[in-house]
C-alpha cells in the first residue's frame, strides 16, 4: 500500500533544472502537434501531463528523461523549488492537453485544439527559456488572497518570487 502511495506522489522540493527540461520537451511536442494536427502527439502530450500531476516524474516520459538521462549527463546540478506550485502549473496544463484532445477528436477542424496548444505552447516556453511559471504566479497570488491555505506550501508564503527562478 506504501508503495502506491509513493507512486501518486509529487515530490517536495522539485528541482528546477528538470523542470524546465520538461517543459522544454513540452515546447517541442506541443510545436511538433501544432505543425503536423497528428493526433497521437496530441495525446502523447495529454498523457505526459496526466503521469506528470499524478506521479510527478515517476511515470512521465519526459519527466524520466530529464530526472534519470539529462539532469545526470550534466552533472546533477539542482535548484530545488517548492513542488505544490509546479503541481498546480501541471495541472493547468493537463487542462490545456486535454481540452486540445478533446477538441480534436470531436471537432472537424483541427484548428480550435491547436490553437489551445498554442497557449500551452506560450507558457511552457517562458518557463523552458525565461524561467517564469505563469502557474506557479498564479498558485502564489492564490495562497495570498486566501483562496489556498498557506499550509499547502509554507515555502510559497516565505518565498513569494517563485515563480521566477
Amino acid at each position: 500500500m506504501n508503495h502506491i502511495k509513493n507512486l501518486f506522489s509529487f515530490p517536495n522540493p522539485v528541482n528546477e533544472i528538470s523542470s524546465r527540461l520538461v517543459a522544454s520537451m513540452v515546447v517541442v511536442l506541443s510545436v511538433a502537434a501544432i505543425i503536423t494536427g497528428e493526433p497521437l502527439l496530441f495525446a502523447a502530450l495529454a498523457y505526459g501531463f496526466v503521469a506528470r500531476v499524478a506521479t510527478g516524474p515517476t511515470l512521465s516520459p519526459m519527466g524520466l528523461l530529464a530526472t534519470h538521462v539529462i539532469v545526470p549527463a550534466l552533472g546533477n546540478p539542482s535548484r530545488p523549488v517548492p513542488g505544490p506550485p509546479k503541481r498546480f502549473s501541471q495541472t493547468v496544463g493537463l487542462v490545456f492537453s486535454v481540452t486540445a484532445l478533446l477538441l480534436l477528436m470531436l471537432m472537424e477542424s483541427a484548428g480550435p485544439a491547436k490553437a489551445v496548444v498554442a497557449v500551452l505552447t506560450v507558457f511552457a516556453t517562458l518557463e523552458a527559456f525565461v524561467g517564469f511559471c505563469a502557474g506557479c504566479f498564479v498558485f502564489t497570488q492564490m495562497i495570498r488572497f486566501g483562496l489556498v491555505p498557506e499550509s499547502v506550501c509554507r515555502e510559497c508564503v516565505v518565498s513569494p518570487t517563485a515563480a521566477v527562478n
